[in-house]
């Protein structure tokens, strides 16, 4: 699988200076933690669920969440496990390399080894977990499980705790927390692909829903915990781990309060006026914005819900040829005594200690999302995307 592999190969060579890369679920996991991208969810309950994937990979999704937990009823697990084991066996009958990385997410410890079980062969299809409301004390059972998944399956397995427990969202016990999920996660460090922020359990504990025209960033409480988990967990020295950024949950028209949010400069030509009037009726100036907020506080990839709101993600994941510029410049051998340059396009100061990690995460995004064309922007990459 690649990202955009879905448009055509000439398309892709107009668009890219540099293509995204190849890779498999058996990809290193530096390189698949950092090609998430839109992680799209869906619930286990889903009677096509098989038809649904092949589905989304065909339209550019590389990672789907098969959940089992908040988006199902109570009483309709033990049916919705069952519903997963009967469509990992279809999907098993396909051609394996049309199909995204698939995660589980997960109620309870003991459903990773039963699942992994049940699904028998099929388990080659799965990349791993997704471990809700994840702290030290829950975590450690998961994590636990996991290893025993791996073991009996044969399989290598990855984990995506999500966290989104009060105890991280709370100012008195948030630091405890974030310690205790540190000292967790870097024991199992080699099986964490990714840590997920549930933000709409963060809102919830204060009785909060932030509005289409506002993002997390706009949510005071939220966004402390979002610096601080980046603070701790994120961290480019070695210690830190790829934190995905939040979701977002619109997808309807509504009245708007306040003024678009997208403007219009990047969209004056041809086609490009009809994709802004589309974004804006599907509420995506929003998450437009979010997204850009999220790679500015050290997020990469997006929680999703909606289809729609893969390719958004996606586009404006791809490294622009300025970045990839200033990161080659700042990362050449001769460099490696630090100093100060100035930038290719003449527009900046590249300072090469400060800027390294900077540049090194861009090239990592780079491999995965591919780097555009010079003279080629996000409101291209999105329309390719979007009509394939």
């Amino acid at each position: 699988m690649r990202h955009f592999g879905h448009i055509a190969p000439e398309q892709r060579r107009h668009l890219f200076h540099r293509e995204p890369a190849e890779f498999t679920a058996d990809s290193p996991a530096r390189l698949l933690s950092a090609a998430l991208g839109a992680t799209l969810y869906s619930p286990a309950t889903r009677p096509r669920l098989a038809e649904d994937v092949v589905k989304q990979a065909a339209r550019g999704v590389v990672s789907m969440v098969l959940c089992l937990e908040d988006s199902i009823d109570d009483a309709e697990v033990v049916d919705a496990e069952a519903n997963l084991v009967r469509q990992f066996a279809e999907l098993a009958a396909l051609d394996e390399a049309a199909l995204p990385l698939l995660f589980i997410r997960v109620r309870t410890p003991g459903q990773i080894p039963d699942l992994a079980r049940r699904l028998g062969p099929a388990v080659r299809l799965l990349s791993g977990f997704v471990l809700p409301k994840f702290t030290e004390e829950r975590g450690i059972p998961f994590l636990e499980g996991l290893s025993e998944a791996e073991a009996a399956s044969g399989r290598r397995l990855f984990a995506m705790p999500v966290l989104e427990s009060p105890e991280l969202l709370h100012l008195e016990t948030r630091a405890a927390a974030l310690d205790g999920i540190f000292r967790t996660v870097d024991k199992y460090r080699d099986r964490v692909l990714a840590l997920r922020l549930g933000v709409t359990d963060f809102c919830s504990a204060y009785g909060l829903r932030r509005a289409p025209d506002m993002t997390a960033y706009d949510v005071q409480v939220v966004a402390s915990v979002i610096a601080d988990v980046v603070n701790v967990l994120g961290r480019s020295d070695g210690t830190g781990f790829t934190v995905t950024g939040p979701v977002w949950e619109y997808f309807r028209v509504q009245e708007r309060m306040f003024k678009p949010l997208l403007r219009q400069s990047p969209f004056q030509e041809g086609r490009a006026v009809e994709l802004r009037q589309a974004l804006l009726e599907h509420r995506m100036d929003g998450l437009l914005r979010e997204i850009s907020l999220d790679q500015a506080n050290g997020l990469l990839g997006k929680t999703c819900i909606h289809p729609s709101h893969v390719t958004p993600v996606h586009a404006l994941s791809v490294v622009s040829h300025e970045e990839y510029c200033d990161a080659q410049d700042i990362l050449r051998p001769e460099r490696g005594g630090g100093g100060v340059l100035r930038s290719a396009y003449t527009n900046k100061m590249n300072e090469v200690k400060p800027h390294r990690a900077w540049a090194e995460r861009t090239l990592l995004r780079a491999e995965a999302f591919g780097v555009a064309g010079e003279d080629v922007g996000f409101v291209e990459l999105l329309a390719a995307g979007l009509h394939g």
